[in-house]
C-alpha cells in the first residue's frame, strides 16, 4: 500500500512553516525533541546551542536519533 493512502498527509510539503493556527503541535514537537535529549545527555541550551552554530532541525533530529542509538555522529 502506497504511504499516501496510510496517512494523508504524506503528500504535504513538510518544509512548510506552521501557521499561527499550529502553536500546539509545534510545542509538542519541541517538547518532544527536548526529551530526546535529555535522554541522550543533550540540554535543551546545547540543542540552542547547535542550531545556532548552523545545524538545521533536520540534522538535530538525526543526531539525536544517531546518539539514542548508541551511535556516535561524525
Amino acid at each position: 500500500m502506497p504511504m499516501e493512502e496510510v496517512h494523508p498527509a504524506a503528500n504535504a510539503d513538510l518544509v512548510e512553516s506552521p501557521t499561527y493556527a499550529q502553536p500546539e503541535i509545534l510545542e509538542q514537537a519541541i517538547a518532544k525533541l527536548v526529551l530526546l535529549g535529555k535522554q541522550v545527555g543533550v540540554s535543551a541550551d546545547q540543542m540552542i546551542q547547535l542550531l545556532e552554530s548552523g545545524f538545521t532541525v533536520g540534522e538535530l533530529v538525526v543526531y539525536l536519533a544517531a546518539l539514542s542509538a548508541g551511535r556516535v555522529p561524525d
